[in-house]
């Protein structure tokens, strides 16, 4: 697993040192000779793990192979000059969450081979909070996370899809879901262009449908609010 990551943490610091999004674009068109009318249509597609402790994807390895191979689908599926970027969150402190995965799709990571990096890092995600490598954390601060993203990334270069491997329990000062608060209205401001927002795992280890369809309710309204083109909230599939 070792080997996998840093594998993959190296291609993405020589991709992104390469070229960036748009840059790559423009030279991946030159290179291939693709004219005006068939140019590259490159995405960005944004990944948090919540590595809270209500999370099963930090201790369900079954479940965690399936997010992996989820998302894996959704990037192999990516063109040239798409952005890659994981990010761990929960607790509201750097230090907690230093990891980071930065990558552009290009003949030297190409989709397929990224989705299988990307499957593996997720799917060992349990593996690698049980070795203390990535810390269980004891809040889930969503919108915080959110908030820091879209403010590095923005939304308006490029469709950005933000896809969060989340039980959707926000568990912060804005909200506290699991206790029948709602979540506070988004900043429109910055999630203005955003493609989609996305939740695999959304009321997964509470064992109620009740909260899970209440935890659907409150993100997709949420995200409608904010300007997201789309929402998707998954608890199975």
């Amino acid at each position: 697993m070792r080997g996998a990551i840093q594998g993959t943490i190296l291609a993405a610091v020589a991709a992104v040192g390469l070229l960036g999004g748009a840059a790559l674009a423009m030279e991946m068109n030159r290179q291939y000779g693709v004219g005006e009318a068939n140019a590259l249509r490159p995405e960005r597609l944004i990944i948090g793990l919540d590595l809270s402790r209500s999370n099963p994807l930090i201790d369900d390895p079954a479940f965690a192979a399936r997010v992996g191979g989820r998302i894996a689908n959704i990037i192999a599926r990516l063109g040239f000059a798409s952005e890659v970027h994981i990010r761990t969150f929960g607790s509201f402190d750097p230090s907690a969450n230093s990891f980071a995965y930065d990558v552009v799709l290009s003949t030297r990571a190409r989709p397929d081979y990224v989705a299988s990096e990307v499957q593996k890092l997720i799917a060992g995600t349990p593996r690698l909070v049980n070795s203390g490598r990535w810390r269980s954390q004891q809040k889930t601060n969503i919108l915080a996370f959110l908030d820091n993203v879209t403010r590095a990334y923005g939304c308006g270069a490029m469709p950005t899809t933000i896809i969060l491997a989340s039980d959707g329990i926000e568990d912060s000062e804005y909200a506290r879901l699991q206790r029948g608060d709602g979540l506070p209205p988004p900043d429109q401001r910055l999630y203005r262009g955003c493609a989609a927002l996305v939740i695999y795992g959304i009321g997964q280890g509470t064992g109620s449908p009740m909260l899970t369809g209440r935890l659907r309710y409150q993100w997709e309204n949420w995200a409608r609010l904010a300007g997201f083109a789309r929402f998707q909230g998954l608890n199975d599939w």
